[in-house]
């Protein structure tokens, strides 16, 4: 197996929304962290997918993407992780820590500070992501408590971060109007 990690592309749009209906279910849109995903776009430079090279092609196995969050009253930017999915008939193979990895490097990088996610504190407690990061947050609805991990990717980042998390929606463009 030859495993490539490559930034997404416009044209991985279908494979990927394929890829999360196979990984997560048709309903998927309906949890909470949908809300915080709802008219923001992904942020490209952090989304990747995992490609295998096959006899014929490359074939994607799996991608990632994170989303820009504020917290509390502050609105202490962070990023949101996820979806991570990988195609169920390549589980085990290591593309989702792959992936993990890289993107992880690359939020690093690009001087983000806090990631937060939900998501099975067995997979993504070896990448650092504990409960305990992710105490004083809240989500704007259910999630079960133990699987709402945050990351400090610089020491200290959450020291004092609290509250909310919340949408991160761009900013609007204002129209000037001149006077007739």
């Amino acid at each position: 197996m030859q495993m490539h990690i490559v930034p997404e592309r416009p044209g991985d749009f279908a494979a990927i929304e394929n890829l999360m209906d196979v990984s997560f279910g048709a309903g998927r849109a309906a949890k909470t962290v949908y809300k915080l995903r709802d008219g923001v776009p992904h942020d490209m430079a952090l989304s990747f997918v995992a490609l295998e090279e096959g006899a014929a092609e490359s074939e994607m196995r799996g991608s990632i993407r994170y989303w820009p969050i504020l917290i509390g009253a502050a609105r202490t930017p962070a990023i949101l992780l996820g979806p991570l999915a990988v195609d169920p008939a390549h589980k085990g193979r290591g593309f989702g820590k792959a992936l993990m990895r890289h993107s992880l490097a690359h939020a690093k990088a690009q001087g983000h500070k806090i990631v937060v996610l939900v998501g099975d504190p067995e997979y993504y407690n070896p990448f650092g992501f504990t409960r305990e990061q992710a105490l004083a947050l809240a989500l704007p609805g259910p999630v079960e408590e133990r699987r709402f991990l945050a990351l400090a990717l610089e020491p200290g980042a959450l020291d004092g971060v609290s509250g909310m998390i919340q949408l991160a929606l761009p900013p609007r463009r204002s129209v000037r109007r001149s006077a007739a």
